[in-house]
């Protein structure tokens, strides 16, 4: 194989323009479960790999699941099934990356050199060179984690405990994401199909480690993954689940699909999070105003990147709000600097003081990624808005500005609402909607009592 192994099923499983699939996958990406925030990512995905318009929805929206780990993962262990090329073990590249039109992806090489020991690990470049069970993945993790390196497996036979060992050698901390590629049940009618495939959902949810290829074709990576769900104590949740005469094809003969995500430990919940947010913000506002001992937040998902807003009010009245848009560093990083902003870096405010302190209070929002709105004119934009429940962007000639949802409450109606932000951004009142580019995201808040 070639330094780097090229795309081979780019214009066929997704398009094969960059420029065309950025914007595919985006799309595909940031479903409406999506749109809630969260705390907490997978240690661990099961996806599908047929055409993105058969299971691509199915596939993004585990992948949304991981969307908090970029700038935590980087590495992915990525196993899937051959479909071209029989192998014996798991079969790894001599190549250097894998490309997508979306850039390339080096392979980790040290990790690779941590299984020369192990003989159900070979050398086969024409097992990959055509394989697309891991190579539909690959712009979905480019989207949502960014730069990562690559360990990938196309596995033939092997035994669920030669898989395990393989991937238990990986396992690693949060900065490691296992991925198996498999889908369900092939060619039986629909009605059929959904029986059997509820079926392998639930023996998948139980951590079964018996399933066949005929309800499984990645069976082999799946029960290796299963046996160690098993051993470690993992927590399974079914994510999607849908056959292709749901999505693009005829109902005679389908082909089942279903994502998962394997948690170590169950999720964080919002309520402690929220409680842990408004912790730290005060604490990092009394750590400068007060000179008190600064507190160190140790829980595992404040390394996720997130978003958030930070707003201080005393006697119940705006006193700063300081935010970010767009999740670009550790959540605890970005709710303490926000805080600090609030504080003493909002424009709008002079520094506070200490003595207000004791009448303030904090709220933090965290916001999900935004999702771009497609709208033909201003009046499906409005149709498309949910007063209350939408924060929204809004950018036109280099401007932006946002509304949190909690603006709603002062701005109830739809055009007053978007007429209000365009100023907000420094636009002409007379701004026409149809040429501006609007987002919108959810929040979750959290009120210090």
């Amino acid at each position: 194989m070639a330094a780097v192994r090229p795309a081979a099923v780019a214009g066929a499983f997704y398009p094969g323009n960059a420029r065309a699939l950025a914007d595919e996958v985006d799309e595909l990406l940031g479903g409406a479960e999506a749109l809630a925030p969260r705390v907490g990512f997978p240690k661990a995905l099961i996806v599908p790999h047929a055409g993105y318009v058969y299971s691509g929805a199915v596939a993004a929206s585990a992948y949304d699941a991981v969307r908090p780990a970029r700038g935590v993962v980087r590495r992915v262990v990525l196993l899937g099934p051959v479909h071209r090329v029989a192998v014996r073990g798991l079969a790894v590249t001599s190549g250097e990356a894998f490309a997508t039109p979306l850039g390339s992806i080096p392979i980790d090489r040290e990790a690779l050199a941590s299984l020369k020991d192990l003989p159900q690990v070979v050398t086969s470049d024409a097992a990959h060179a055509l394989e697309h069970s891991l190579e539909v993945q690959l712009p979905f993790l480019q989207k949502t984690l960014g730069t990562f390196s690559l360990v990938p497996f196309a596995v033939g036979v092997a035994s669920i405990d030669q898989v395990a060992e393989v991937v238990e050698r990986l396992w690693g901390g949060p900065e490691t994401l296992i991925v198996v590629s498999t889908d369900l049940s092939h060619y039986h009618a629909y009605d059929e199909a959904r029986r059997i495939d509820g079926n392998t959902i639930s023996r998948i949810a139980a951590c079964a480690t018996d399933l066949d290829h005929d309800e499984a074709c990645g069976a082999t990576p799946l029960n290796g993954l299963l046996k160690i769900a098993k051993d470690r104590n993992l927590s399974l949740k079914l994510i999607a689940a849908c056959n292709s005469g749901d999505t693009a094809g005829g109902r005679d003969r389908v082909v089942g699909y279903s994502s998962f995500g394997l948690y170590e430990g169950a999720e964080p919940s919002l309520d402690e999070a929220g409680r842990a947010l408004i912790a730290l913000a005060r604490n990092a506002i009394e750590s400068d105003l007060l000179e008190t001992e600064e507190i160190k937040f140790d829980m595992p998902w404040l390394r996720q990147c997130g978003a958030t807003f930070v707003t201080l009010t005393k006697d119940g009245q705006l006193r700063g709000c300081i935010g970010s848009l767009e999740a670009a560093r550790p959540l605890a990083t970005d709710v303490a600097e926000n805080a600090l902003g609030a504080a003493f870096r909002d424009p709008r405010f002079p520094r506070l003081a200490a003595e207000e302190w004791p009448r303030c209070r904090i709220e933090v929002s965290l916001l999900s990624a935004p999702k771009r709105i497609e709208f033909a004119d201003e009046a499906d934009l409005l149709a498309q808005l949910e007063p209350g429940v939408d924060g929204v962007i809004l950018e036109a000639d280099g401007c932006r500005a946002t509304f949190l949802p909690q603006v709603w409450e002062s701005l109830p109606d739809k055009r007053a609402f978007l007429g209000e932000l365009v100023k907000k951004a420094g636009l002409p009142a007379d701004t026409r909607l149809g040429r501006c580019r609007v987002s919108r995201y959810r929040v979750e808040k959290f009120h210090e009592r």
